[in-house]
């Protein structure tokens, strides 16, 4: 199989299969839901904080959410929200803060158990950077767990090339991505790297085409259906460029 070709060798997501577990939890639906929620706990945690929370109880409250989300039995609510990993969280959270969080007074961070291995400390970092503006939580969320996407399909990016020996091309193709104006032109690069220009062009339409490709495979694990990984790509670009 080409490297182009896998993206499209997805078969069963790791949402999907959480979503199918609805009438009977497995170990493979636990542990694909474990690793999702490892992966996008931060848009959430983000929520939570521009929600008004302070530090500590976003912290408590996003531990204790996802120690219950992790619970035995937990996958009814998935087959009630198949369709984007994105939305199930969110809904999910929701109904946390309102009922799980009021009733239970305080919080005992999963009943002493760190489920996931959460890195609050650089999480709030991120948050401190977010934008100062009146951007409301949900959509605070909605840019955080598209540039999620994005930071993850770059770093597979960035570690093939760099397994391919071409860490050098991609770090000087890799601002070409975004679409702006890149602090070098195609000749300057070439010359650089000892190339022709045309070869250079080549690289970075390569290069374009695989991170969308990669970017699509990141999105096909957050929906119920890979063939819905598209639209939630086209949806999520138009978050990040508004």
């Amino acid at each position: 199989m080409s490297t182009s070709d896998q993206p499209r060798a997805f078969l069963t997501t790791h949402w999907s299969l959480v979503a199918q577990a609805a009438q009977g939890a497995s170990p493979e639906a636990a542990q694909a839901l474990a690793a999702l929620c490892e992966t996008y706990w931060y848009p959430l945690y983000a929520y939570v904080r521009r929600r008004g929370y302070r530090i500590e109880e976003a912290q408590d409250l996003t531990q204790e959410f996802f120690a219950q989300l992790l619970e035995k039995d937990r996958f009814e609510q998935a087959d009630r929200e198949r369709g984007k990993f994105r939305t199930f969280l969110l809904s999910s959270l929701n109904h946390f803060l309102q009922n799980e969080w009021r009733k239970a007074g305080r919080l005992k961070r999963g009943g002493g158990q760190r489920l996931l291995s959460l890195d609050f400390e650089r999480g709030e970092d991120r948050y401190r950077l977010e934008p100062a503006d009146v951007q409301t939580p949900e959509r605070i969320f909605e840019r955080r767990w598209a540039m999620t996407l994005l930071e993850r399909a770059l770093d597979r990016l960035r570690s093939e090339y760099e397994a391919q020996g071409k860490g050098e091309l991609y770090e000087a193709l890799k601002l070409q991505l975004g679409g702006e104006a890149a602090p070098a032109t195609y000749q300057e690069i070439a010359a650089r790297l000892h190339m022709s220009e045309g070869a250079v062009k080549t690289a970075a339409h390569r290069l374009r085409r695989r991170c969308r490709d990669l970017l699509q495979a990141e999105a096909a694990q957050t929906v119920a259906n890979p063939v819905d990984a598209e639209a939630e790509l086209r949806e999520l670009f138009l978050v990040l460029s508004s």
